[in-house]
């Protein structure tokens, strides 16, 4: 597994602790990113993507919400939920990644994490968030 794929996953574990686990939760990210990579460029990108999501958190969140036809936030899946807050970051706010890599990243996110349907709900909300940027 490559190390940008193995820190997403590092990124969507660490969110999804961050969403459950509310103010708590932000005392331990620290010493769970770092207990989850020894590799520090792995462990950085991983921290890039779990700041990046924090700072723009309700950007991220509208800009889901608006394409999310009939699914709100919290009726979303915890998984599902943080792997498209992470893409979305990366789409919006990371022009060094390509939002294909981006999109297929987090479909293979979803599908390892979550349901078998997630890719397909993942990729539907993401090619509409890519296209309303004008990527």
């Amino acid at each position: 597994m490559r190390r940008r794929t193995r820190a997403r996953e590092t990124a969507m574990k660490t969110l999804y602790m961050l969403d459950t686990g509310g103010e708590s939760a932000l005392d331990e990210k620290e010493a769970f990113l770092a207990g989850e990579s020894e590799d520090e460029e792995e462990r950085s990108f991983a921290e890039r993507l779990v700041d990046g999501v924090m700072e723009h958190r309700a950007q991220i969140d509208e800009a889901i919400s608006k394409v999310a036809d009939n699914w709100a936030m919290d009726r979303m899946a915890t998984v599902d939920r943080n792997v498209l807050r992470m893409a979305t970051f990366e789409l919006l706010h990371c022009e060094d990644i390509p939002p294909k890599v981006s999109i297929n990243e987090a479909i293979d996110i979803g599908k390892r994490y979550s349901t078998h349907n997630s890719g397909a709900f993942i990729n539907g909300i993401l090619d509409r968030i890519k296209r309303d940027a004008g990527q």
